[in-house]
């Protein structure tokens, strides 16, 4: 059962105009988060938006009929999940429900730490992401691509580390919860 971060980058905020310009997956160590091998990153700007869909649908085993071929790990995946089930419809391509298969989401979590408030939640207020992604699409139309990079680089970094911070901290919490049952 291989868990993958997962995250993309898109030119904007709505899969019906806007089109997604990286793709960025690592697998992770299923039960510490640790990275295994190395952050892939597919950009559109070296080929097209069609293309990054069907090689991340082909190297990831998304398709595949087992559905633990690929676990998606992120933070707030509806987001990845629209863009990529739109996308690659558009794009005449087939791929599965990234929610419709397991996945880990880390954003309700946060959510549920904050007492329910999702203000403050926010992946750039937990980690030390520099911002929220609003400078993509400017980065993308001045071609700033080193910049998507670096952005993209210290975000999976950042969600890295919050989901090591998880993954250490919440087996703890079953402990507790278990102990209610006696």
């Amino acid at each position: 059962m291989p868990n993958y971060y997962l995250d993309i980058e898109t030119t904007g905020l709505d899969p019906n105009k806007d089109k997604i310009i990286t793709i960025q997956f690592q697998q992770l160590d299923k039960n510490t988060a640790e990275p295994k091998g190395e952050l892939k990153i597919y950009k559109e700007w070296e080929s097209s938006e069609k293309e990054i869909i069907e090689r991340f649908i082909e190297n990831t085993g998304i398709n595949d009929e087992h559905p633990f071929s690929f676990v998606p790990v992120g933070f707030n995946l509806s987001f990845e999940h629209n863009f990529l089930k739109k996308r690659a419809f558009f794009k005449g391509l087939k791929m599965k429900d990234i929610l419709g298969t397991p996945f880990i989401d880390l954003q309700p979590i946060a959510v549920l730490m904050n007492k329910g408030e999702f203000k403050g939640t926010s992946l750039d207020k937990l980690t030390k992401k520099p911002h929220s992604g609003r400078l993509i699409p400017e980065y993308y139309e001045k071609k700033q691509f080193d910049k998507i990079i670096d952005y993209i680089e210290i975000e999976a970094e950042a969600f890295i580390e919050l989901a090591q911070f998880f993954y250490k901290k919440m087996p703890e919490l079953m402990k507790e919860l278990t102990k209610l049952k006696d």
